[in-house]
């Protein structure tokens, strides 16, 4: 039997790792069926345990991810390429897109965030069928609102024996960080022993403590030298040793529930069936797949996504951002002028592969190719060069209606006065020379006001003896005519050109320095006719005077 074909799992497919008939045998549930050595033997039962069956949560288009940021500022670029991998891979094979509002923590809670991840989500174009304002059939979507689910599911881990309530005061924490050397909190099954919990006084105690409301928190019970292991859709088989996890707190003094219970309960209430999240969630995976393993459920299918590097190498955090001049959240790109689907090309690409030569995607061009096995596990890089490339093709793509329409608050804020059809005139001229909308104004302010110096360069290469007496008949030439269209600005031009007995770029090349103050920019005729009649002249007329 050719196994090849099998060995390499696309999205919609899964690993069995146990000889279990799912798929084989329609008429049985995933997990109901077993195969019997007696009915297949060694060889069926080795043969099972590395082929890949179709899984049916995704054969049947159930689907369901979701992207859970906590409101505690605005939404990072990280956040937003995290949720674009769940849109992306939602809607390739037919699923659900859900946002969960994880704003359990209220010491970081910042107010408006919740509003400003929906309206980044909204204005990059991911929408999704369930979550605050949507609504859904696993509602409510912010876990503040879902507080009584976490406290039940807590008090079944407890009965189970999965975790156990601690009464352990601040000085008590801090003692412990003392003594584990340096710094971290070391509460796990080293020290747990030596600790105020319910696993070390009697059972009367902790009852007593419970019931007059004694500050306690719930932390979870990690087994002693066990092995936990699960399946990573982008980086395979993942192995933790339970010495290196700690007893983390699931419910805070405050009844409230930490990411990482409100996390499980609300993936399973939810029915998740893909988790696809940043890699800085790893390390918690083997706590989740702790308290999966407790209370009975299975495990949704895991993807944790590379980090997003710095240009100069480690994680892009603000500070590093900030001096290489990076934004770092997606309102920052909103306000610099970058088009949402430039932007979410670009973010496509930091961290997955096509496959393909293919840089530029539609959304739903993206959303057709993208493929969790096409992610890499290595940190890329933010390459701001990168995204100013991908974003100007989306510039290039605008009408120059949509292009002036974009320009024109930068225009107002600069308090230039620009009538709308000299602004579409300007847009057109330099549409194919800037990567994002605003560069309209901010990279070609002669359009808006005479330049205050001249492009030193040029003026080496393109000043010559006679440049200031041909700009000053030139500009004789312009004050005598009505209409100052481009033909008739070229048709000045090249008459005195000929009448002077000199070439055209004798004035031409001058001609644009004084005007524009540099030695390069779009077709000069055409810059003219967009600067103005009167502009034109008394710029000319200065530089000849300045430069002589």
């Amino acid at each position: 039997m050719d196994l090849s074909g099998f060995r390499k799992a696309p999205d919609n497919l899964r690993t069995v790792e146990e000889p279990v008939l799912t798929g084989l045998l329609p008429q049985c549930g995933r997990a109901e069926m077993s195969a019997p050595r007696s009915l297949f033997g060694d060889l069926s039962v080795l043969i099972l345990s590395q082929l890949t069956f179709y899984d049916s949560t995704m054969a049947d288009g159930s689907v369901r991810v979701r992207f859970a940021p906590s409101p505690t500022g605005l939404l990072h670029i990280g956040g937003l390429r995290t949720a674009l991998y769940n849109y992306l891979f939602a809607r390739k094979h037919d699923g659900d897109f859900l946002l969960r509002i994880e704003d359990t923590d209220q010491e970081r809670y910042v107010e408006d965030a919740e509003q400003n991840i929906i309206e980044a989500l909204t204005w990059t174009g991911l929408s999704y069928d369930e979550g605050p304002e949507v609504g859904g059939d696993y509602g409510p979507y912010r876990q503040s609102e879902r507080s009584d689910h976490y406290r039940e599911y807590a008090q079944t881990l407890v009965e189970a024996g999965a975790a156990y309530y601690a009464f352990d005061t601040e000085e008590e924490l801090e003692a412990l960080r003392e003594q584990a050397g340096d710094g971290a909190t070391a509460y796990d099954a080293s020290t747990r022993r030596d600790m105020r919990n319910s696993l070390t006084m009697d059972d009367d105690e902790v009852a007593r403590k419970v019931d007059d409301g004694n500050d306690h928190v719930v932390r979870l019970k990690v087994p002693r030298q066990r092995t936990i292991h699960f399946q990573d859709e982008v980086r395979g088989g993942v192995t933790f040793d339970s010495e290196e996890v700690d007893d983390q707190v699931l419910l805070k003094s405050d009844g409230l529930p930490t990411y990482h219970l409100a996390n499980v309960v609300d993936d399973h209430l939810m029915e998740i069936s893909h988790v696809i999240r940043g890699e800085e969630w790893l390390s918690s995976t083997p706590k989740h797949v702790l308290m999966y393993e407790a209370l009975g459920w299975e495990p949704p299918t895991f993807a944790h996504l590379p980090l997003i590097m710095s240009p100069d190498g480690g994680k892009l955090s603000k500070r590093d951002a900030d001096r290489l001049g990076i934004p770092v959240y997606v309102t920052d790109y909103k306000e610099a002028g970058y088009e949402p689907e430039g932007l979410l090309n670009f973010l496509a690409l930091l961290g997955w592969n096509p496959g393909t030569e293919q840089e530029l995607f539609a959304l739903d061009e993206m959303a057709e190719a993208f493929s969790l096995e096409r992610v890499g596990t290595s940190g890329v890089q933010f390459d701001l060069d990168k995204l100013r490339w991908v974003n100007e093709h989306y510039v290039r793509d605008l009408s120059v209606d949509e292009l002036a329409d974009r320009a024109r608050p930068v225009v107002e804020e600069e308090g230039y006065e620009v009538s709308d059809d000299r602004l579409r005139t300007i847009c057109d001229l330099v549409q194919e020379r800037i990567q994002v909308a605003p560069e309209v104004v901010t990279n070609n302010r002669y359009f808006f006001e005479d330049p205050e110096t001249y492009e030193e360069e040029g003026v080496q290469k393109r000043w010559k003896d006679e440049s200031a007496d041909l700009l000053l008949t030139y500009a004789d030439r312009l004050e005598d005519i009505e209409d100052s269209d481009t033909d008739i600005i070229e048709t000045e031009l090249r008459d005195l050109a000929d009448e002077e007995d000199v070439g055209a770029g004798a004035i031409i090349h001058p001609a644009r320095l004084s005007v524009s103050g540099r030695s390069y920019g779009p077709g000069v005729f055409g810059l003219m006719a967009a600067v103005g009649r009167e502009a034109c002249i008394r710029r000319m007329r200065r530089a000849a005077e300045e430069l002589g």
